[in-house]
């Protein structure tokens, strides 16, 4: 199921066009990769660290 060829890509980016136009096609590549970065920054992100830095401010 993981091999996809050069048919299937050609087919599901026509299927993409068709249901979004052309013009949406942009709009909607930033918004997933504004949720790709969010979804980086949140698995990164330590709340132990945090507390550590607010710990370091306190004193």
């Amino acid at each position: 199921m993981g091999n996809l060829g050069a048919t299937e890509i050609l087919l599901i980016l026509l299927v993409v066009v068709l249901l979004f136009g052309g013009r949406k096609i942009p709009e909607l590549m930033k918004g997933i990769g504004q949720g790709m970065k969010e979804f980086k920054k949140a698995s990164k992100y330590d709340p132990a660290t945090d507390e550590d830095k607010e710990v370091a401010k306190k004193n």
